[in-house]
């Protein structure tokens, strides 16, 4: 039984109580009676105010014991909302924003997104939970973006909602910016998680090309990585063989063509294979939802099943009462309900 929602940590405490009786037995046979005769020699017989409520000192000192019982069983009420707080895992996303990210070929059926819109959609899902994802909302995560150059988009972070606000704005790599450098891309991933104070730390790479640019060499990357402890998952994404891409052919009009799909997997193998992680080939929408839910059920904080319960403690509460009793009963007991020695 839990009146109001209360229990008690040690609730055997509460027999305690038992020994309101005797105290207020003892509070009640204390020094201050004077016996007579008869009380008829006394005013009124002997029947006033005060002697009517004699027995109120005695009553406040057997309260006190009661509420001394109670705040020793530890009387709570557990946060039902309570959430388990769980160790989290950095997750730093490399995304490449090269011009090759505009081909059409993880578009959703009867939905037209180029790759890069087709990626922010499922990393969306997989920070904030959707469809099979759970979410991670214990986890830090952090973005970067690369093309010929590589940049923090969001560092790594809990407010979930500036991240995806940073998400939702990337952007295809402007004309002399464009290229792929896949070292850039995974070194500043592994520099921004080399960071975190947390032992689980994973980067998710994900591109759609060869690496064209290396003023930092995937080795160096690769390297930095094993010695950080971060886990590398990389995703190659595009379809076999050729792509369909929207172009602009001027006048505000665009042009379906295609180019030729040419992924490095050798690379983003043994990235994958050196840093202990995973490699994953998307070739649509639905292999791209699917490569996430794998990565978000592989990387998953164990816990125990044991539910636990944030308490509100109360027992403070029934410490003051008694004290407020004992004192009250004594402050009686010495003026308007005085004994006689």
């Amino acid at each position: 039984m839990r009146p109001f929602g209360v229990d008690f940590a040690q609730p055997w405490c509460l027999l305690a109580a038992l020994l309101a009786i005797p105290a207020a037995l003892w509070s009640w046979r204390g020094s201050g009676r004077v016996v007579f005769s008869s009380l008829r020699v006394l005013p009124d017989g002997g029947r006033t105010w005060r002697t009517a409520i004699a027995w109120l000192p005695d009553a406040l000192v057997a309260l006190a014991v009661v509420a001394l019982a109670i705040a020793f069983a530890g009387p709570r009420k557990g946060d039902q909302n309570a959430r388990v707080r769980r160790e989290g895992i950095a997750i730093a996303m490399a995304v490449d924003v090269s011009g090759s990210m505009r081909a059409l070929d993880l578009s959703e059926r009867n939905h037209e997104l180029t790759r890069l819109d087709a990626v922010k959609q499922v990393f969306e899902r997989f920070v904030l939970g959707g469809g099979k994802l759970d979410g991670r909302i214990d986890d830090a995560v952090g973005l970067v973006a690369f093309a010929r150059y590589a940049e923090t988009r969001s560092p790594l972070t809990l407010d979930h909602g500036n991240l995806l606000a940073a998400a939702r704005q990337l952007d295809f790599a402007p004309e002399d910016e464009d290229g792929t450098a896949i070292g850039a891309g995974l070194e500043l991933a592994v520099q921004r998680l080399a960071e975190a104070p947390v032992k689980s730390k994973i980067a998710i790479l994900l591109t759609d090309g060869q690496s064209n640019v290396h003023d930092i060499d995937e080795d160096t990357a690769i390297d930095d990585a094993v010695k950080a402890g971060v886990k590398v998952y990389t995703i190659g994404a595009g379809t076999n063989g050729v792509a369909p891409i929207r172009v602009q052919i001027g006048g505000g009009q665009t042009q379906l063509m295609h180019t030729q799909v040419s992924i490095d997997e050798t690379m983003l193998r043994k990235i994958a294979d050196k840093t202990g992680g995973q490699y994953f080939r998307a070739t649509d929408h639905a292999s791209l939802e699917r490569i996430y839910q794998a990565i978000d059920k592989l990387e998953r904080t164990q816990i125990e099943q044991e539910q636990f319960l944030e308490y509100y403690q109360y027992y403070g509460r029934f410490v003051l009462a008694a004290l407020g009793l004992v004192v009250a009963a004594f402050v009686l007991r010495g003026s308007v309900l005085r004994r006689l020695p």
